[in-house]
């Protein structure tokens, strides 16, 4: 249940938190600068078909997952190397320990640049941070990577941390969850709390395991078609002790925490001694679809705030950021709750241009929200393994327009690559949601591809979490990334310059 439908405790922190409120929420806590950080490469469907010919023979599996690769709707993934990184074209796929070693530097590094965009755009002092409550599925070693974030940062080693596990793609929301709850106590208390959430994943170097896999066992493996690298960070304030300065970017007005009966077996990420294997059933998107309409009713009657003239919201009056865990979970809750695509564009954004980041991709897609003009309030969702569903309700801070640079590009928000990432170039002949100066693009000619994954013997069942038989994210014959029409769709060229 939402804190906003009220415990006894829950009620004596709001008495407490308002006798020093500065946001408008019931709650008075609020996101107070959000930082995302990608790493430099960005790579297109083809890499996986490079790897895979390079080191797997032909094979009815191999084939299955190669055609799904096509047409997931990712136009790009981003990932700490190309298809030439050496850790992916060794003999045989990296071990556990080699992954570790790499997340200690690259993961360590795409945090610790993640943190510093969302410190900076808060504007305060780390001496200020209070608490810090970490997440990632692609490291499991003990300190964790917070321990070694922090060092880097600077942050006092006696700073509160929390590191939460087994939650995979949930984790970005279930992060932001555990801290609204320890800044509640700290409101109780009467002290200011100043929480950094931080998500971080490297996902892209268990491709030669999961091809492994595919090649071993025969399964069409679609988790290896998805995901991608990122780390995200963002600061939450329950606003004692900070009297002025930026406004909140997203205000907390209540949460959900649910877990869908029976579906433990459906979406996982199991341990193996090559890392971790993707687990993701046909039943997913399903499931997920339907567990979101009783969360969200659940959760708009628990937060009075929404209550006005005894109506109560519709899914349609809010903005949607919702973890792009595959094209089909994105319009299945598109289709069960009667939303459009506009409603969902962030989502489809990051999906397209960055892929599925695991826990660190809620918070890029609340990041690109607030570059795109829509409404004051914000469902945010993510399912993770359990089924977890976390669902939370926002309101956004009305924002200004991007920045424009003398080049006449918008910069985004806290967002940014590693590294050179502006020497990669990406073009894209195929369409897109929405491009970089707001320009609404065409939605409603995502098209099915079904008759080409077909001819590969896929079924609707083989691409249900991953491809999209029946809802595919890829345009034909549509407006450009640079706004010229163009026929082929899906073509893809990313080029690193000198």
């Amino acid at each position: 249940m939402s804190p906003s439908a009220g415990s006894t405790s829950t009620a004596n922190a709001h008495s407490h938190s308002h006798s020093h409120a500065r946001f408008n929420s019931d709650l008075n806590l609020a996101l107070v600068g959000l930082g995302v950080e990608y790493p430099p490469f960005l790579v297109g469907p083809e890499a996986l078909e490079v790897l895979a010919n390079r080191y797997y023979p032909p094979s009815t599996a191999l084939k299955k997952v190669l055609s799904i690769n096509r047409f997931t709707g990712i136009e790009t993934r981003a990932a700490i190397g190309d298809v030439d990184h050496p850790l992916v074209n060794q003999p045989n796929a990296p071990s556990i320990k080699e992954l570790n070693t790499l997340f200690r530097q690259e993961g360590v590094r795409l945090s610790v640049n993640a943190c510093k965009k969302a410190i900076s755009e808060w504007g305060g002092s780390i001496d200020h941070i209070t608490h810090i409550v970490s997440t990632t599925c692609t490291n499991s070693a003990n300190p964790g990577f917070d321990h070694f974030v922090v060092k880097q940062l600077g942050i006092s080693s006696s700073v509160e941390k929390i590191l939460l596990h087994g939650i995979g793609c949930s984790g970005g929301m279930a992060a932001i969850r555990a801290a609204a709850h320890l800044a509640l106590g700290s409101s109780y208390r009467g002290k200011p709390a100043r929480i950094l959430i931080l998500a971080c994943e490297i996902s892209s170097l268990l491709v030669r395991s999961e091809l492994d896999s595919i090649h071993q066992d025969q399964q069409t493996r679609v988790g290896v078609c998805l995901f991608s690298d990122c780390a995200s960070a963002a600061i939450l304030s329950n606003g004692i002790g900070e009297d002025d300065g930026p406004g909140p970017v997203y205000e907390l007005m209540g949460w959900k925490h649910q877990i869908i009966d029976d579906s433990e077996d459906d979406l996982g990420f199991d341990v193996d001694p090559l890392g971790w294997k993707v687990v993701l059933t046909p039943r997913v998107p399903t499931i997920a679809a339907a567990a979101v309409s009783p969360c969200f009713e659940d959760l708009v009657n628990s937060i009075p705030e929404l209550h006005k003239a005894d109506q109560l919201p519709s899914a349609a009056d809010f903005d949607w950021a919702l973890h792009p865990g595959g094209s089909l979970i994105i319009s299945g809750v598109e289709q069960a709750m009667k939303l459009t695509p506009q409603h969902l564009q962030a989502s489809y954004e990051i999906y397209m241009k960055y892929g599925n980041s695991s826990s660190a991709t809620i918070i890029s897609v609340l990041n690109k929200l607030r570059e795109i003009e829509g409404k004051d309030q914000v469902v945010a969702c993510a399912f993770g393994p359990g089924i977890a569903l976390e669902m939370m309700i926002l309101r956004r801070r009305k924002e200004v327009a991007s920045p424009v640079d003398r080049s006449g590009r918008r910069e985004a928000n806290g967002v940014s690559h590693s590294d050179g990432a502006d020497a990669h170039k990406t073009t894209v002949n195929g369409d897109n949601i929405s491009d970089t100066n707001g320009t609404a693009k065409k939605t409603d000619d995502l098209s099915v591809e079904s008759e080409h994954l077909g001819q590969a013997g896929v079924t609707t069942d083989d691409v249900a979490s991953g491809g999209n038989s029946a809802h595919e994210a890829t345009a034909k014959g549509s407006t450009g990334a640079n706004g010229e029409e163009d026929g082929s769709a899906g073509s893809l060229l990313v080029e690193e310059l000198d």
